[in-house]
């Protein structure tokens, strides 16, 4: 019993320093760093929320998306984010993720099925009010396809497999959404 909870409470640290690594490289705009902790098989999704009924089973669309990438799409995003034709983001904005209340959901030997909030404070420009983007996601983990697992601090292994990126706004509040979640 007691080793069962060892193993599930260092299972729970290593995602959560996972998410850990991946926000910091994002906030860092490390965006090439970032992308090498995605499986190339990525399914990175973002419905888009709507308003519905108390008896619907979900308040999202299943066919309509902010952003729905893949592997290839998320590298020509964070290419083109580090490039000078990144117009939305001249200058950069200056980003700080909280990662919060992360729950395992699932596991297999292969995968690991997480829940985590995460609230984006946002500024650009010389603007005094910053945009704050609060968002439930829903990740799967994986360990590198190489089999190579480097020190914990490289992410451990493993890899991003699945993102679905609930947002808590029905109207996203910012001007563009050329930061990735």
């Amino acid at each position: 019993m007691q080793d069962d909870l060892g193993r599930r409470q260092t299972l729970r640290l290593e995602c959560e320093e996972f998410l850990y690594h991946a926000a910091e490289l994002l906030d860092d705009r490390r965006l090439s760093d970032w992308h090498n902790l995605v499986a190339k098989d990525i399914e990175y999704r973002m419905p888009i929320r709507t308003t519905r009924e108390r008896s619907s089973n979900t308040e999202f669309s299943e066919e309509a998306f902010h952003m729905k990438e893949d592997w290839g799409t998320l590298k020509v995003r964070t290419e083109r984010m580090s490039s000078d034709f990144a117009w939305s983001e001249d200058p950069p904005s200056r980003t700080r993720r909280q990662v919060s209340n992360l729950r395992i959901t699932d596991r297999t030997d292969d995968e690991i099925k997480l829940k985590n909030n995460l609230v984006i404070v946002r500024s650009r420009k010389g603007e005094t009010d910053p945009d704050i983007l609060s968002m439930e996601r829903h990740d799967t983990l994986r360990r590198g396809e190489d089999g190579y697992v480097p020190d914990w601090s490289e992410s451990g292994g493993l890899k991003l497999a699945r993102r679905t990126v609930l947002l808590d706004h029905t109207v996203i509040p910012t001007d563009s959404l050329s930061i990735i979640l």
